[in-house]
């Protein structure tokens, strides 16, 4: 054994064991540490190797025997990359070690996959409310019934009566200029306005009310007369209650005839409202229908005979102040006719009556009618004072020929009030406007 080499020694019959001290923990598998170095062991003291091995000798002192426990194995480590080195200039420090990059596509391919996105809502439209969602359709028994047709829809209307008269293009503008010709001028035109009614209620409707409550609490002959009709005429009653559930009809002269046939019977009786309601299911509904829409007919027939057997003469002044009398009452009624005919319609036809308003028609062609018959006569007198007038022994007065142009402008003017209440001109209407307005226009 060489003097350099320390030789191992025995203490107490026991080796002195010296362990590396236990590797630090691993880390995380991304990071690996790199290993640690291995302690070099400790220089053994020079006088421990000066004195030799010799086991027969005696120790100089005791030492404590120290028994470390190694720790279980730790993981494999890998080993450092071997980098290429680095040449440095002088004074130069070397660079910082680099992390390095892992590719985009590595990073996504590592990802879990995103789920998919849902479909994107149609935008609604600006000032549109959006729609919500579609609820899932539930079907419930039969399907309903599919809507009626066009035509069957249309049937349930009356069909607008045929007529001649026709919308003019022309009498319009004609009225509005000779209106802005005359009424500008110094001709005062007096426009007659119809007169407002003015009805009165009866004074003794109360005291009639009072005398019938009394008459109810006293059981006055009153309620015996109302008995004694009810044995007198129950028979009849109860026939004229099947007639009137059976009647249904489409003429005129007929639904007259009923209706003339059941006054004659109800007439007898001392009071018909009390009498009726004391028999059971009787047609009180359909008798009122039956005698509304024969008095509407008859009050629509009185007024086509006025205007057929109107007389149409001068003077003229007497004769316009009475047909417009005569007309803005009547219009006030066709008018109020016209905006109710649909309901009343509805109201005939439940009750099996079908109502002709073609009457309406009639009257507002026959009203055109006499229209024209009264410009005729404005046109001839107006002729006549200008023949006369260009004599040469006759006197011109200015007065004169302005009265006429005064009832020409009047008669014009009543024929566009009758042009637009009945909603058109004939021909022959047309015509005779038309030289109303060129014989206005060439004497003003």
């Amino acid at each position: 054994m060489t003097p350099l080499e320390p030789a191992p020694f025995k203490i107490s019959g026991a080796e002195l064991t010296k362990k590396s001290p236990p590797p630090p923990p691993p880390l995380p598998a991304a990071k690996e540490a790199p290993p640690s170095p291995p302690n070099p062991e400790p220089p053994v003291p020079e006088n421990v190797a000066t004195q030799g091995a010799v086991d027969s000798e005696p120790a100089a002192h005791t030492i404590a025997v120290v028994t470390i426990k190694a720790p279980p194995p730790a993981a494999p480590s890998l080993p450092p990359p071997k980098l290429p080195p680095i040449e440095l200039a002088a004074g130069e420090l070397p660079p910082l070690p680099t992390v390095p990059k892992i590719p985009r596509t590595a990073q996504i391919a590592a990802s879990p996959p995103l789920p998919p996105a849902p479909p994107p809502l149609p935008a609604p439209s600006k000032g549109s409310i959006p729609s919500p969602s579609p609820q899932p359709l539930v079907i419930k028994g039969a399907p309903p019934p599919p809507p009626p047709s066009l035509g069957a829809t249309k049937s349930l209307y009356p069909k607008k009566a045929m007529t001649k008269l026709r919308r003019s293009t022309q009498i319009a503008s004609l009225y509005r200029f000779l209106k802005g010709k005359i009424e500008g001028s110094n001709l005062e035109i007096k426009h007659n306005s119809g007169k407002n009614r003015q009805v009165g209620g009866s004074a003794s409707g109360k005291q009639g009310k009072a005398e019938y409550i009394e008459e109810m609490k006293k059981r006055s002959a009153y309620y015996q007369k109302i008995e004694k009709d009810m044995q007198t005429h129950g028979k009849t009653i109860m026939d004229l209650k099947a007639k009137i559930n059976s009647f249904q009809t489409k003429d005129m002269v007929e639904l007259i005839k009923f209706r003339n046939f059941i006054e004659s019977h109800l007439e007898n009786l001392t009071d018909e409202t009390q009498v009726l309601a004391r028999f059971e299911d009787f047609p009180t509904k359909k008798l009122e229908a039956l005698r509304a829409a024969a008095a509407l007919r008859l009050k629509l027939e009185a007024i086509v005979v006025d205007l057929q057997n109107w007389k149409i003469a001068p003077p003229l002044g007497k004769l316009f102040d009475q047909i417009e009398n005569y007309f803005n009452k009547m219009k006030r009624e066709i008018d109020t006719l016209e905006r109710l005919k649909d309901e009343e319609s509805k109201i005939f036809r439940r009750n099996n009556i079908e109502f002709d308003f073609s009457i309406l028609v009639k009257i507002k062609e026959l009203m055109v009618d006499i229209s024209s018959r009264c410009m005729e006569l404005a046109l001839k007198e107006s002729r006549e004072a200008k023949e006369i007038e260009n004599k040469p022994t006759s006197t011109k007065s200015q007065t004169r020929r302005t009265d006429y142009t005064k009832m020409l402008w009047r008669a014009f003017q009543f024929a566009f009030r009758v042009y637009s209440f009945a909603g058109g001109h004939d021909d022959h209407a047309e015509k005779l406007s038309k030289e109303l307005a060129h014989e206005i226009e060439t004497s003003s």
